[in-house]
């Protein structure tokens, strides 16, 4: 066990009876849903209630309405941009018996391993060759991984350049810290600190997480306050969905969220939703198993219940499945996705899940990826331009919650598509790309930031990188 303050005198705010008693309502009439859409397109952060009028929608006419207007609430806070990262996994000891991980303690299958500095170092390397500019670094929990360990790896990614620049964002994905060492996070110059609650069902918690740091609720539900404290004002939260009921895990994080809003009045940068997938010496358990059709109701009711959020569809899901569910609301996706620690830098192999987390279903490169997003009209973007900015937190909400931040999207996502273009793409792709690219340049309201947007890309063309608004 690793050595932490004890979460006793922490408040559980998630309300779970309430919850469930929502969830009993009867199915939704079209006033009702109209009258909660028209908050959502208000672009208003929605209350349980609300949300729980979206779960209860069963008509399928109203399900319809419902998905076109979260297709149109995404279109209108981020516009069509797609913004793009890899995961980098750098060490998989654990301390924590999470029955549905591949990487927990009694796994006596998995094999165990941790990066070493130069080996880390190589796998940056071949990310930058391959365009990545976006990273999300994972690890197990362990008494290894301390916030010196994790701060440390940080700043080895960030001392990598190619040719091209190096990696210009590191969010995190591990486990929960003290306040302290959320700030040597902030020090180190980290994007987002992500924690997964995985299930906000307080039974189910428990019979998921047996032994380890994590079996304690509470100081998993507090991670995303204690880095708000430490300095970390972007903060994702994510439930791991087929652990129980969507429906309560989707109002678990909007009552998350909410506890945010209220205490530090910004709320999460980002939603993650994975899908349980199949791991090394584990079978699956089917009684919560979250169907393709509830998965496409629970992504448009997570945007249309929290406008400003910045939602994340993962590689867990087979490329035909994720083509189809980016346009219901999510606006970051990774791509050649590969979780096997050190996996960068082999060849293309067969998944091993004794080296793996958990499997993927979307295993091609960067290349294809951002190929089927230019066949969908979507912009694909490395942008890291609101962080390096300063728009985060209070700042980012400012701009979000209103829907004027694809004043910035836009340009930025343009400007690192050309970038992608001229250094990295595949023939096929690079043509493809000019053509958006001259399409959306067509649709900009011929104003100063166009002109400047066109002198930008002009100045890419010539050999400068790194621009933004």
């Amino acid at each position: 066990m690793l050595l932490r303050p004890n979460s006793d005198g922490l408040i559980d705010f998630i309300p779970a009876a309430r919850i469930q008693e929502l969830l009993r309502r009867p199915p939704a009439d079209a006033s009702e849903l109209r009258d909660v859409l028209a908050k959502s397109m208000n672009k208003e952060r929605l209350s349980l209630e609300e949300m729980a009028t979206l779960l209860a929608v069963t008509s399928p006419d109203l399900l319809d309405e419902m998905f076109a207007a979260a297709r149109a609430l995404k279109r209108t806070v981020y516009g069509n941009r797609i913004v793009l990262f890899a995961p980098l996994y750098i060490g998989n000891k654990c301390v924590n018996a999470c029955k549905y991980c591949g990487f927990r303690c009694d796994n006596d299958k998995v094999v165990r391993r941790t990066l070493t500095d130069d080996e880390l170092r190589a796998e940056v390397a071949v990310l930058l060759s391959r365009g990545h500019k976006r990273l999300v670094i994972d690890y197990g929990e362990h008494p290894d991984y301390d916030a010196d360990t994790i701060a440390h790896a940080v700043q080895v990614i960030y001392s990598v350049k190619s040719e091209h620049g190096g990696i210009r964002r590191v969010n995190i994905n591990c486990a929960p810290l003290d306040v302290e060492g959320y700030r040597k996070m902030r020090a180190a110059g980290i994007g987002t600190y992500q924690i997964f609650q995985e299930t906000y069902h307080r039974p189910t918690y428990k019979a998921m997480h047996p032994a380890g740091n994590k079996a304690d609720f509470l100081w998993r539900l507090y991670g995303q306050d204690r880095a708000m404290e430490g300095g970390c004002d972007d903060v994702g939260l994510g439930a791991l969905f087929g652990l129980y009921d969507w429906r309560f895990e989707a109002m678990g994080l909007l009552a998350h969220a909410i506890h945010l809003e209220e205490r530090f009045h910004v709320g999460p940068h980002t939603f993650s939703f994975p899908r349980i997938k199949d791991a090394s010496n584990r079978a699956l358990d089917p009684r919560y198993a979250l169907s393709d059709e509830d998965f496409k109701r629970l992504i448009a009711i997570l945007r249309l219940s929290v406008p400003y959020t910045g939602m994340v569809l993962t590689a867990r899901e087979p490329a035909k499945l994720r083509h189809e569910l980016i346009e219901f609301g999510c606006s970051q996706i990774d791509g050649g996705t590969r979780i096997e620690i050190g996996g960068y830098q082999k060849s293309e192999q067969e998944q091993d899940l004794d080296k793996e987390q958990f499997r993927i279903g979307d295993t091609r490169s960067l290349d294809e990826v951002i190929d089927d997003l230019l066949d969908m009209g979507a912009i694909p973007s490395c942008c890291t331009a609101c962080y390096r900015k300063g728009r985060t937190g209070e700042h980012f909400m400012e701009f979000a919650i209103p829907g004027f931040i694809k004043r910035f999207c836009t340009p930025n996502a343009l400007l690192t598509l050309k970038e992608y273009l001229l250094d990295y793409a595949s023939p096929q792709v690079k043509a493809k790309g000019n053509q958006v690219l001259a399409n959306e340049l067509s649709k900009l309201p011929d104003d100063e930031t166009k002109q400047q947007l066109i002198s930008r890309l002009a100045a890419i063309e010539s050999g400068q990188r790194d621009l933004l608004f």
